[in-house]
Protein backbone atom coordinates (compact mmCIF):
# COMPACT_ATOMS: atom_id res chain seq x y z
CA UNK A 1 0.00 0.00 0.00
CA UNK A 2 1.79 3.35 -0.84
CA UNK A 3 1.46 6.23 2.06
CA UNK A 4 -0.46 9.67 1.10
CA UNK A 5 0.84 11.39 4.56
CA UNK A 6 3.67 13.29 5.65
CA UNK A 7 5.70 13.14 8.68
CA UNK A 8 3.78 16.43 9.12
CA UNK A 9 0.27 14.64 9.09
CA UNK A 10 2.21 11.91 11.39
CA UNK A 11 3.18 14.66 13.72
CA UNK A 12 0.07 15.90 14.27
CA UNK A 13 -2.14 12.81 14.64
CA UNK A 14 0.43 12.28 17.27
CA UNK A 15 -0.20 15.78 19.50
CA UNK A 16 -3.63 14.88 19.01
CA UNK A 17 -3.79 11.34 20.37
CA UNK A 18 -1.45 12.98 23.14
CA UNK A 19 -4.14 15.24 23.92
CA UNK A 20 -7.18 12.56 24.09
CA UNK A 21 -4.62 10.38 26.52
CA UNK A 22 -3.92 13.28 28.63
CA UNK A 23 -7.48 13.12 30.33
CA UNK A 24 -6.83 9.30 30.95
CA UNK A 25 -5.01 9.26 34.65
CA UNK A 26 -2.14 7.29 34.47
CA UNK A 27 -1.46 7.29 30.83
CA UNK A 28 2.14 8.05 29.16
CA UNK A 29 2.47 8.69 25.30
CA UNK A 30 6.35 7.74 23.91
CA UNK A 31 7.93 7.03 20.98
CA UNK A 32 8.78 3.80 20.86
CA UNK A 33 10.09 1.52 17.96
CA UNK A 34 9.26 4.27 15.03
CA UNK A 35 5.27 4.61 16.47
CA UNK A 36 3.62 6.25 19.39
CA UNK A 37 3.26 4.14 22.62
CA UNK A 38 0.25 4.78 24.41
CA UNK A 39 0.70 2.92 28.32
CA UNK A 40 -0.81 2.81 31.62
CA UNK A 41 2.06 1.30 33.83
CA UNK A 42 3.37 -0.74 32.00
CA UNK A 43 0.37 -2.05 30.08
CA UNK A 44 -0.37 -1.00 26.65
CA UNK A 45 -3.63 0.62 25.68
CA UNK A 46 -2.57 1.90 22.23
CA UNK A 47 -0.40 2.32 19.27
CA UNK A 48 -0.21 4.90 16.88
CA UNK A 49 1.17 3.08 13.55
CA UNK A 50 3.47 4.34 11.21
CA UNK A 51 3.42 2.60 7.86
CA UNK A 52 3.57 -0.68 10.17
CA UNK A 53 5.20 -3.52 8.46
CA UNK A 54 4.81 -1.92 5.15
CA UNK A 55 1.12 -1.09 5.42
CA UNK A 56 1.18 2.13 3.92
CA UNK A 57 -1.28 3.28 6.83
CA UNK A 58 -1.29 5.87 9.78
CA UNK A 59 -3.36 4.36 11.74
CA UNK A 60 -4.28 3.76 15.79
CA UNK A 61 -4.55 0.20 17.06
CA UNK A 62 -6.35 0.03 20.47
CA UNK A 63 -6.85 -2.85 22.69
CA UNK A 64 -10.84 -3.56 22.73
CA UNK A 65 -13.52 -5.69 24.59
CA UNK A 66 -14.67 -9.22 22.49
CA UNK A 67 -17.18 -8.36 19.80
CA UNK A 68 -16.18 -4.85 19.20
CA UNK A 69 -14.21 -4.71 16.64
CA UNK A 70 -16.36 -7.15 14.17
CA UNK A 71 -19.38 -4.42 15.40
CA UNK A 72 -16.94 -1.61 13.77
CA UNK A 73 -15.86 -3.37 11.28
CA UNK A 74 -19.92 -3.84 10.04
CA UNK A 75 -20.59 -0.41 10.81
CA UNK A 76 -17.75 0.94 8.73
CA UNK A 77 -15.19 -1.10 7.21
CA UNK A 78 -13.29 1.96 5.42
CA UNK A 79 -12.80 3.57 9.14
CA UNK A 80 -11.99 0.18 10.80
CA UNK A 81 -9.62 -2.65 9.98
CA UNK A 82 -8.42 -5.78 11.68
CA UNK A 83 -4.81 -5.27 12.75
CA UNK A 84 -2.15 -7.87 11.65
CA UNK A 85 -0.28 -9.62 14.71
CA UNK A 86 -2.79 -9.12 17.58
CA UNK A 87 -5.94 -10.12 18.74
CA UNK A 88 -8.54 -8.38 21.03
CA UNK A 89 -7.83 -4.82 19.48
CA UNK A 90 -9.09 -2.31 16.55
CA UNK A 91 -7.67 -0.71 13.96
CA UNK A 92 -8.80 2.78 12.91
CA UNK A 93 -7.14 4.72 9.87
CA UNK A 94 -6.48 8.05 10.75
CA UNK A 95 -5.54 9.38 7.57
CA UNK A 96 -7.34 7.73 4.74
CA UNK A 97 -10.46 8.38 6.39
CA UNK A 98 -11.25 11.84 8.30
CA UNK A 99 -10.63 10.64 11.85
CA UNK A 100 -13.39 10.62 14.57
CA UNK A 101 -11.56 12.09 17.47
CA UNK A 102 -14.65 12.10 19.71
CA UNK A 103 -15.08 8.00 18.45
CA UNK A 104 -11.16 7.54 19.11
CA UNK A 105 -11.52 9.14 22.39
CA UNK A 106 -13.80 6.96 23.38
CA UNK A 107 -11.82 4.07 22.49
CA UNK A 108 -8.96 5.02 24.18
CA UNK A 109 -11.11 5.65 27.43
CA UNK A 110 -12.58 2.13 27.06
CA UNK A 111 -9.41 0.35 26.62
CA UNK A 112 -8.29 2.62 29.54
CA UNK A 113 -11.05 0.99 31.76
CA UNK A 114 -10.15 -2.44 30.77
CA UNK A 115 -6.86 -2.14 32.03
CA UNK A 116 -7.33 0.85 34.86
CA UNK A 117 -8.22 -0.43 38.96
CA UNK A 118 -11.36 -0.08 39.77
CA UNK A 119 -10.27 2.55 42.07
CA UNK A 120 -8.61 4.77 39.52
CA UNK A 121 -11.94 3.97 37.42
CA UNK A 122 -14.41 5.50 40.40
CA UNK A 123 -12.15 8.42 41.15
CA UNK A 124 -11.90 9.47 37.34
CA UNK A 125 -15.93 8.76 37.24
CA UNK A 126 -16.46 11.33 39.78
CA UNK A 127 -14.15 13.91 38.75
CA UNK A 128 -16.00 13.70 35.39
CA UNK A 129 -18.93 14.42 37.26
CA UNK A 130 -18.14 17.40 38.79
Amino acid sequence: MTRSWDDADVGRVGERMAELAAGLPGVVVEESFGHLSIRLGSKRLAWVLVDHHGDGRLALCVKAPPGELETLLEADPARYFRPAYVRGWVGVELFEVAPDWAEIGALLEQAWRMLAGKRAILAYDAAKER
